[in-house]
């Protein structure tokens, strides 16, 4: 996948490997931050990272990263209708998937650009539509 796309779609594990300083993701997240590609992430994702955040850092690290991502040029997309609803039938679809998977993918799909996972079940579902990242062990 190439790192000129216009936009990138980022699901909650590739924010987390942002913010552990894995540097594979950083060139992503640079080119949002500095305007060259569009970033997106659902808000349903974002979600996702707070409470993980919360989980492992404490509510306020996580706070503080909320609000960096929120004031970012990445753009949070709520779900409306129609992503919604796409949401849904890949549930329907990949039941291995949470629902917060099938957000990121269906909001990859509206945003028409490439979803950065962590998650292999996610890239195998979403087939060329994804790229995968490792979790440094």
């Amino acid at each position: 996948m190439s790192l000129n796309a216009r936009s990138f779609v980022f699901d909650a594990g590739v924010v987390s490997l942002y913010y552990a300083g894995v540097q594979a993701v950083k060139p992503y997240f640079e080119r949002v931050f500095y305007g060259k590609s569009r970033g997106f992430i659902s808000e349903v994702n974002l979600a996702e990272f707070y409470y993980k955040t919360s989980e492992r850092k404490g509510v306020e690290t996580a706070e503080v990263w909320y609000l960096q991502l929120r004031r970012s040029r990445l753009r949070v997309v709520a779900p409306n209708e129609s992503i919604t609803r796409q949401a849904a039938l890949w549930k329907v679809k990949k039941k291995e998937l949470s629902l917060a998977d099938c957000f990121a993918l269906a909001t990859s799909e509206a945003k028409s650009g490439p979803l950065l996972t962590t998650d292999s079940t996610i890239k195998a579902a979403s087939g060329k539509g994804a790229v995968h990242f490792d979790v440094p062990a």
